[in-house]
């Protein structure tokens, strides 16, 4: 009896001992030493509360917002010879809610985004992002000669970086994270769905913004309208025409959601004809040359291949063509090849398809050159498996959002993505019953009016960018968490914002973003900035005439 008392004794010791909760608590400044695999932690040290403005490159400063004392730790990854993946995670010294959130890059990266990192740290989560494994984000020529640097761009720096973070996490707590979550717009986005389909074990939420998850065949797009605003020295549309473009879009379709807000609800149901701005007594700002009018058309249908009529990828969307920082800064630029569009695109097909850094963009064959960026790069930078069963029976969350006036991503791709995951997890039936619903784990919100990842006209704020939480009903990362944590699916989201159009005075007002397929429907009466007056319905687009 003593034995076996003795016995019990030692093995309630053991596992007191051993249990992964007894983990001591490591101060930030020894964080320094910590052993990981293929991993060096370059320096770790405690930040004082202070000022932070949050600075991207190309765009304004942001607000000065107080970041609260956290633990910074900065570490270099390399999972191969030829890798150098830099990340930076910052722990909150006080007030942890026990979660994490990773958050993404945009366009070619090669910069850690501290500006997206202030969020979440104010919220209380510990933080993290990385470089995607290389330095500057102007084009790939870092790519050329280094397919293990554009592996780590394409998925597996956002990947190692949550491994790591997490010991990171272990580490300084003692204890790991309750919940793990990544939140990425645009290039952000194309991780934010390479994660669920690559490592769906990684995040419980994901937030995808306006994803180019569809790399090689967004970029040939990107090039396509460079090719048509340049076809002739007559085909360039200057910036002084937009603003006739977009009021000839609205006088057109404004009103095909029975609201005149200056905002077209959904586009698909704007069957815009550009030749209606076409010249008649000679050119002018308020009209559009014959050349003109063929390369307005062409960027609203999008490539397509001219041997076998394939559509490529979608169009531009009409509607915001003069809003500022839209189509003059990521279309039409200020002349043919200046513009942010032609930057991604250009360098894509010369940097990593072709490794020619003398590769003309007027020599792109949409036959064959699209087919070998489709093969060489896509397998990497492509996040477009609709096969999102893993993520899904882990229990993990996944929201999609994109602006229905985003000039850098066309938004139709988000749709098709999301009607590729539905047509494939309909195929997918169990042995009993039905398949589940694609809107038990994975939605999608179109947002009016939005530009690219934010900005734009209309209602089109839905998250608290100070880094407070807030209302689920208004806020993305709450609705997420809500999502997540306690299985309440957002039926809606409410922006807020600005309406603004032809005649029509800039007014506040609020707006229900519904789940696709759903659209906001104007109840017939009441305010018509006022969210409370519209309800979420199913309708369908007309089809072109």
């Amino acid at each position: 009896m003593r034995k076996s008392l003795l016995v019990w004794s030692f093995t309630i010791l053991a596992a007191v001992a051993f249990a992964p909760s007894a983990v001591a608590q490591q101060s930030c400044e020894s964080l320094s030493t910590l052993k990981l695999s293929h991993t060096t932690i370059t320096s770790s040290t405690v930040v004082p509360e202070k000022p932070f403005t949050a600075t991207r490159p190309g765009t304004p400063p942001g607000p000065t917002v107080t970041l609260p004392a956290h633990c910074e730790v900065k570490g270099v990854a390399k999972p191969t010879e030829d890798s150098e993946i830099k990340f930076e995670v910052w722990l909150p010294m006080s007030g942890w809610n026990g979660k994490y959130q990773q958050v993404g890059n945009g366009g070619w990266a090669g910069s850690i985004p501290t500006a997206s990192m202030a969020a979440p740290l104010r919220r209380g989560y510990v933080t993290a992002g990385t470089d995607d494994g290389h330095t500057g984000g102007n084009g790939a020529v870092w790519a050329m000669g280094h397919p293990e640097k554009l592996i780590d761009f394409g998925y597996r720096a956002v990947h190692e970086t949550a491994e790591q973070a997490k010991a990171v996490i272990h580490a300084f707590y003692g204890k790991g994270q309750s919940f793990s979550y990544f939140f990425g717009c645009s290039d952000g986005g194309r991780e934010a769905l390479m994660e669920a389909q690559r490592y769906p074990a990684d995040f419980n939420g994901i937030i995808a913004g306006a994803p180019a998850n569809f790399w090689s065949r967004l970029l040939t797009d990107a090039v396509w309208n460079a090719q048509a605003l340049d076809q002739s020295p007559a085909s360039f549309i200057p910036p002084n025409k937009l603003a006739a473009i977009q009021k000839a879009v609205l006088d057109a379709c404004d009103t095909v959601d029975s609201v005149k807000d200056g905002v077209i609800e959904d586009p698909r149901r704007c069957h815009f004809d550009p030749t209606v701005l076409k010249c008649k007594d000679g050119d002018g700002p308020d009209c559009l040359t014959g050349p003109q009018v063929d390369a307005l058309r062409k960027i609203y249908d999008g490539p397509t291949n001219p041997r076998t009529g394939e559509h490529i990828f979608p169009g531009a969307t009409p509607g915001t063509e003069a809003v500022p920082g839209n189509w003059a800064l990521w279309i039409t630029g200020t002349a043919p090849g200046r513009s942010l569009q032609f930057m991604f695109g250009n360098t894509f097909y010369s940097h990593v398809v072709f490794e020619d850094l003398k590769w003309d963009y007027h020599t792109l064959n949409l036959d064959r050159d699209f087919k070998l960026a489709d093969e060489k790069a896509g397998p990497v930078l492509n996040s477009d498996n609709p096969d999102l069963r893993p993520f899904r029976d882990r229990g993990g969350k996944l929201i999609q959002y994109h602006g229905w006036g985003d000039a850098a991503i066309p938004p139709l791709s988000s749709i098709n993505y999301y009607d590729q995951v539905t047509s494939f997890l309909a195929k997918d039936r169990p042995a009993r019953g039905k398949p589940a619903s694609v809107s038990d784990f994975y939605r999608l919100f179109m947002v009016p009016g939005m530009g690219h990842c934010a900005g734009g006209v209309g209602a089109n704020t839905f998250g608290n960018v100070g880094g407070t939480a807030s209302d689920p009903d208004h806020d993305i990362v709450s609705a997420l968490e809500q999502w997540v944590e306690r299985g309440a699916a957002p039926a809606k989201i409410i922006a807020t914002g600005h309406a603004r159009g032809e005649g029509i005075k800039e007014i506040a007002v609020t707006h229900p973003l519904c789940p696709y397929p759903q659209v906001a429907h104007w109840k017939g009466t009441g305010d018509t900035s006022d969210a409370t007056n519209f309800e979420c319905v199913d309708e369908k687009p007309a089809k072109k005439p």
